[in-house]
Order: C-alpha cells, then structure tokens, then sequence
C-alpha cells in the first residue's frame, strides 16, 4: 500500500512538473497586480500608473495599481515579498526601502533576501525650500540665522527617519549649524504644510513640491546631490555650497518577488524598459522631478546594498526612531 501511494505521489510530481515548466513558458496569464506600498497621490502611485496602460498593451493582460500603505511602504511590500513568484505580483518602491531595515527591525521580510530588485527608473534629490514670505533666499542665509539663532529655525520633512531628515542630519553637523525638525505624515501633509508657511524650510523631493515651487510659494536654495539634477539645473548643489562628501538622492524600484524565473523577470523588464522609451511617458516620469536612468538587476542590487547601509550607519549614529 505505501509503494503503491508513494509510486502515485512521484506520478503526480512528474505530471506536475511541466504543467509548472507551461506556466512559466506562458507568461503572463492572468491579471498581474503591482502593489504601491503607499496612499494615493505620491511620487509612486503616479508612476505606477503611467505604467499601466503601457504594460497592458505590451503585455496582453490586466494590470491592476493596487495601493498598500503603511509602516514607511514596508506593509505592501511584506506582501509582495511573501507572493508567490510566478510574475503576478510586483512592487513599486521609494527610498524609504533602503531605510526601513534600520529603522523597522520586525518587518517580517527581509528587504535584500525576499525580494527581487529588478530594475531602478531613476533618483532625484531632495531640494531644500523656504517659503516665500520667510527671510532665506540663500543657503548661506539659513546657515548664518541658524547659527545666530540656535534650534530657532524649523525644516519639514514627511516623517522621521525619512531620506530629507537623514540627509538634514548630515548637512548640519557638517555646516556646524542647527535646525528644528519638524516631521509630517506623509509628502501630502508637508506639501499642505509648505504652502503654508507653517515651516520655515520644507525638504522633500521636486515630485512633492514642485507645484509650490513653480508657483512661486516655495524659493529653492540647495539641491542634496553632490551634483545638479538636470531636472533642477539652476539649483545648487550641496558640494558646490561647500557642503562635500554628501550625495542624497532618493530612488524610485521596481521589485517582485524572490526567486522568480529568469524568463519572467526578462520579459517583465522588457515591457518596462519599452514603456520607457515612449517619448510621451518619458517626458510625464521626468516631469516628476525623476532622473531617468534604468538599471536591472546588475545596477540596482549593488545599489541598494550601498543605500541601506549609508542610511543605516546615519539612523543608528543619531538614534533616529520613526513617528
């Protein structure tokens, strides 16, 4: 009786095994789902969903922009990293996914392990702002006032242990100047917050505040590159503010799942990399405020490696907990 069961069970595994080789020679097959691990409106659901139409066609099935926030992204992207890989569930991630290691110890995943870095769009820096009706209309300016006036100056990020506040924390010890933090919940709350003037400083992201700028509420006065941002060209850098040895940039992913077939993973990159070169959603993705500069897998896992551990080392040197 085992003999004949055990003789059925390998049955089934050999039937069982080309269906699985079917699968994967067919894909995709079904609805694919691409998880944004944040509310609405951000930097991330805006390109998730440029990219749908365009990987629908190219791809010949539905794609479903599915919005999981939470805990910094890492509750959606727990779920992708617990999906099953068989190309069907896929992740849109921001820099907070190099933080989050550091900053969440109990994600229940793990950030480099579980998950497949399959191809970065791009960075952009952050820019340091000051609204319209405070004093600043240079760095220099903030540097002098915060220096006359200790702990009096306020910056606004969307959160602690955000990529802005990381970076602020840098660049004060390295200007020996000090400022006041004052975190919100989120790039929408400090966008509302920024155009009114409830801040003196907001820094976020071009994509977060670029209406305010444009508009004229909000003055640019620093760029948190070591170099300027093309999207940016007539804001300066920190290096050329005399600021050195800080490159700042926040990062936009596309991920699935660990251990996903080669054959998807190429085929997936493919239709992303052609979406890509259409001149109409190239130029949207760079309006905004994205550096568009597309790396697989051989770019963006070394990449992010360098980015959790830099923002690491900050978070732990300066004791940084989230809100």
């Amino acid at each position: 009786m085992f003999t004949k069961r055990a003789m059925l069970a390998g049955a089934s595994a050999l039937l069982a095994t080309p269906q699985i080789s079917r699968a994967q020679g067919t894909w995709p097959n079904g609805p694919i789902r691409i998880v944004v691990p944040f509310p609405p409106g951000g930097s991330t659901d805006a390109l998730a969903r440029l990219l749908q139409p365009h990987l629908q066609a190219d791809l010949g099935v539905s794609i479903i922009v599915e919005n999981r926030g939470g805990a910094s992204g890492s509750l959606g992207t727990a779920q992708v990293a617990r999906a099953a890989p068989d190309g069907n569930t896929w992740l849109i991630v921001f820099d907070t996914h190099a933080v989050n290691p550091s900053l969440i110890p109990n994600m229940g995943f793990d950030t480099e392990r579980d998950l497949t870095s399959l191809l970065l769009f791009g960075t952009a820096p952050m820019v340091m702002t000051a609204h319209r009706t405070r004093p600043y209309r240079s760095f220099a300016e903030v540097v002098a006032a915060a220096k006359a006036r200790p702990d009096t100056v306020t910056y606004g990020t969307i959160g602690n242990g955000s990529l802005a506040h990381l970076t602020m924390e840098l660049v004060q010890r390295a200007g020996g100047f000090k400022l006041v933090h004052v975190p919100y919940r989120g790039g929408g709350p400090l966008a509302i917050a920024a155009a009114a003037g409830e801040v003196d400083l907001p820094v976020a992201t071009r994509p977060a505040l670029g209406v305010h700028i444009d508009a004229g509420t909000l003055v640019s006065l620093a760029q948190t590159s070591a170099t300027r941002s093309p999207n940016i060209p007539d804001v300066p850098s920190l290096t050329e503010l005399g600021i050195t040895g800080i490159d700042s940039r926040a990062f936009w992913g596309f991920l699935g799942p660990a251990r996903l077939p080669d054959a998807i993973k190429a085929r997936m990159e493919g239709a992303i990399r052609k979406a890509l070169e259409v001149p109409e959603l190239r130029q949207r993705i760079l309006g905004l405020g994205i550096d568009l500069n597309p790396q697989g897998e051989a770019g963006f896992v070394p990449f992010l490696s360098a980015q959790i551990a830099t923002w690491g080392r900050v978070v732990r040197e300066n004791n940084i907990r989230p809100d």
